[in-house]
């Protein structure tokens, strides 16, 4: 087998070494070796084995993939969502929705790797090319792989061998700027999924979004979703219910909360329809994945939830506003190494929904937490926030503050049991701290 991570190889497997943004593959070809490497394909050096020098290593693994492995996922049907948010609940919803009507699927992306059940914790939302391949080599079983497609993916080449039966944009908000460094570069590099259509695949476009030019490419078979003129569009919606119209109107239930949740539950409606396969009472009894409005215990309105940028955080102090509630206490941060724009924008919109803030640390990594932490506040004008840079005394201070028909946000983190502090990472469940105050 074909091999990019020298801890991988096996006696007789093929070492690729691939230049990264942070690790260059050569300098790990002698351990390849001494694993059992018998061929290294490289772009310079000379090896005790045999090797095989080429201009480009991952323009030629590219190359090999196609021609090696990709007829053995053709014939999948493949699901690539893209956008700022809900992307994880999008697939993951439309996952649930075919495990409910019996068919065999698997789920890509933040969470994991899905089949059946869990699989696998994956490092990125989307995998590099060779460990792409390999699970999908998992799926050739299954007849659809719903996954998410970030916009780093797209920018480096990880799903350039593959074609899709269909391609979603759900929305475009303020975020990976230190990346991207434009909003304009940051939609260019997440249209590049509208161009890996099959021949009769078709491209979802949420309408509604103000980026929606940058996907309704013109050679695509395009449907659009929202409230503006659209192929299907949402007539209106209250807290457990909303209409459709698309040929015909259509009622649908629901137990997600919010209206960006409403817009999560059209791509998968308009999914399943495009394939025949709706059924109401499929939409009505979908559940978000795990750290998405995550309910923490019965008895309590306390949620984690992954929301983590300006947008997210906002759509879902709104879905709050739909529960009956006294007080809105928030608890939240901003990663370190990340788009520094955003954080003045968060601290405005947790102070603006909430009734009382705690800003705290949120996977920290190179930077110093307290600086964090004064980009976030330091240009507030209001006085009901508070910062608690430990974490876990954030939450212990939240719980406590926390009374009957109160509302507890902990936001940030939502299914990482993880604080990613430098370059270590250090096990931290939000849900366990606050059950462990609850109980106190």
């Amino acid at each position: 087998m074909i091999k990019s991570n020298s801890k991988k190889v096996l006696k007789g497997d093929i070492f690729i070494a691939i230049k990264g943004e942070e690790e260059d593959g050569h300098n790990y070809i002698d351990e390849a070796i001494e694993n059992g490497a018998e061929l290294i394909i490289a772009e310079k050096g000379e090896y005790p084995v045999s090797t095989f020098i080429v201009p480009n290593t991952k323009e030629y693994l590219k190359e090999y993939l196609l021609i090696n492995e990709y007829s053995k996922i053709k014939d999948i049907k493949l699901i690539g969502i893209t956008g700022t948010n809900g992307k994880t609940t999008s697939s993951f919803l439309f996952y649930e929705a075919l495990k409910l009507l019996h068919k065999k699927v698997a789920y890509i992306g933040t969470i994991g790797f899905y089949k059946e059940e869990k699989i696998k914790d994956l490092n990125n939302t989307t995998p590099g090319i060779l460990e792409l391949y390999e699970l999908l080599e998992e799926c050739i079983d299954c007849e659809y792989v719903v996954m998410e497609v970030s916009s780093h993916a797209l920018s480096m080449g990880r799903v350039d061998t593959l074609l899709f039966d269909y391609v979603i944009f759900t929305n475009l908000t303020k975020e990976h700027l230190n990346y991207h460094k434009t909003m304009e570069n940051y939609a260019k590099a997440k249209q590049k999924l509208f161009s890996k259509l099959k021949k009769n695949g078709k491209a979802i476009i949420n309408i509604d979004d103000e980026y929606a030019s940058y996907f309704l490419l013109p050679e695509n078979d395009n449907i659009t979703y929202g409230m503006n003129d659209a192929d299907y569009k949402l007539l209106a919606y209250d807290v457990h219910s909303f209409k459709v119209f698309h040929e015909k109107e259509m009622k649908f239930k629901t137990k997600l909360f919010g209206k960006y949740n409403i817009y999560n539950l059209l791509t998968t409606i308009i999914l399943l329809n495009e394939e025949k396969l709706l059924e109401k009472e499929i939409i009505e009894d979908l559940l978000p994945p795990k750290g998405r409005i995550q309910k923490v215990v019965d008895d309590k309105l306390i949620f984690v939830d992954y929301a983590h940028t300006p947008d997210g955080v906002e759509n879902v102090l709104k879905a709050m506003k739909d529960i009956k509630h006294n007080h809105i206490y928030t608890i939240i941060g901003c990663g370190g190494n990340r788009d520094k724009t955003k954080r003045k924008d968060m601290g405005e919109i947790a102070t603006k929904y909430s009734d009382y803030v705690i800003f705290t640390t949120d996977n920290p990594r190179y930077e110093d937490p307290k600086r964090i932490l004064d980009d976030i506040t330091c240009q507030l004008n209001v006085k009901n926030f508070e910062i608690i840079q430990d974490r876990e005394k954030a939450i212990q201070k939240g719980v406590q503050i926390t009374k009957k028909n109160d509302i507890l946000l902990v936001l940030g983190k939502g299914h990482e049991d993880y604080q990613i502090i430098k370059d270590k990472k250090i096990h931290f469940d939000d849900v366990e701290i606050i059950k462990k105050y609850i109980l106190e």
